[in-house]
């Protein structure tokens, strides 16, 4: 067993998992036991019952929220199930409350039917002010957070859409900044067109790129591969918000573009790929562990920027990033939901930490460590809310 295997496993099991559930109440004396449970418990009790709002004040509702899932696409390690998923979840928990406060509860639900999962998260939502999905496949994970976002009265996220969509906005809202180029004026090629992909495209759309083509399985997207289309990609053509090509391969769409971003398969990049790109090409591959292309080929090639999801090279497009201030800014606004505007002003939030003088082709978004990225993205949502 090798060095770093044993630490993590003995970390795990030291603690029995990352997490824990304590009183933060005193409970040392009888007048304790009597404002904590019975009789006392009742006056909460029916506040709540009169006003349903004051349980985000008088309980644990008011600064929790779930992350839930199926353990159907965890990481790179794909469906491995419920109870193996429970070790990435309670991770996420743990990294919302050292960064944000916020403290979440990892639900780990067995069952791969959408509908199950709909309900019983439903059934659930009385304890939270917020639902965090992870780690659910494409397409069911886009139908989940659309259903419970219309039937729920609190905020739903999916971290693997729109997490990835908002960093990738700021990184590339910085990028531009250092190569020169305009959001209205470039041309996008995004490698995958799951929950992550297509929430991207939305996102970039939303903030002014006009010109986006995709590439997924079934290679370059167009119109008369309509039929063979899922839902969530049906719905990017029907919108007008990717271009259908007539592109033969992934090279031959490459051709001329400005920015790609894979959300695909390692190494699917090439070399001569990078070449055939305009001057000064942004390259983000953040395929999960290995990425579309290494950076220091990407480099070789031409590239003038490149990002990845892993810590080991510069610029980590990490979803740490988004939803510890995310999640602050939604328990401490109380919406309802997490709307486009409220994704643009995180992202700008984020890309805003770096400032312009530091702003480099090895520096594009701020650490994860920046003890001002919560606070600075929580003040933009609140912002925000109150312009309307």
């Amino acid at each position: 067993m090798s060095d770093f295997k044993e630490k993590v496993l003995n970390l795990h099991k030291k603690n029995t998992g990352k997490l824990e559930i304590l009183p933060n109440v005193k409970l040392t004396s009888i007048e304790d036991l009597s404002m904590a449970y019975t009789p006392g418990v009742a006056i909460p009790c029916l506040e709540i019952k009169n006003d349903k709002n004051k349980a985000y004040d008088y309980t644990m509702k008011g600064k929790t929220v779930a992350i839930i899932t199926n353990g159907s696409a965890v990481l790179g390690l794909g469906n491995i199930g419920p109870v193996a998923s429970l070790p990435v979840m309670e991770g996420k928990s743990a990294l919302l409350h050292e960064f944000s406060g916020v403290q979440a509860y990892p639900l780990a639900l067995d069952s791969q039917d959408p509908e199950i999962l709909i309900q019983t998260i439903k059934l659930l939502s009385p304890n939270f002010s917020a639902i965090m999905l992870e780690d659910i496949s494409a397409p069911n994970c886009v139908t989940i957070e659309r259903r419970l976002q219309e039937e729920l009265d609190i905020p739903v996220f999916h971290d693997d859409q729109h997490g990835t969509a908002i960093v990738v906005s700021a990184a590339l809202i910085n990028a531009l900044k250092v190569v020169g180029k305009n959001m209205g004026d470039i041309k996008v090629l995004v490698s995958g067109l799951g929950a992550a992909g297509s929430a991207i495209i939305k996102l970039l759309n939303k903030l002014g790129v006009k010109h986006i083509y995709g590439y997924d399985l079934l290679g370059v997207l167009n119109k008369e591969k309509y039929n063979q289309y899922n839902y969530v990609i049906k719905e990017l053509l029907d919108l007008n918000i990717v271009q259908s090509s007539q592109a033969s391969s992934l090279k031959d769409l490459i051709k001329n573009t400005d920015v790609f971003i894979g959300v695909s398969a390692k190494d699917i990049l090439k070399e001569d790929m990078i070449a055939l790109m305009n001057p000064d090409p942004i390259i983000f591959a953040m395929a999960n562990p290995d990425p579309e292309i290494l950076p220091e080929v990407a480099i070789k090639a031409g590239a003038k920027i490149i990002g990845t999801g892993r810590s080991d090279y510069p610029n980590q497009i990490n979803n740490v990033l988004v939803f510890p201030g995310l999640m602050k800014g939604v328990l401490s606004s109380k919406i309802k939901t997490i709307t486009d505007q409220v994704k643009i002003v995180t992202a700008k939030a984020i890309a805003s930490m770096v400032k312009e003088d530091e702003l480099s082709v090895h520096h594009i978004l701020p650490n994860i460590f920046d003890k001002n990225l919560v606070s600075t993205i929580e003040k933009a949502i609140k912002d925000q809310i109150k312009k309307g």
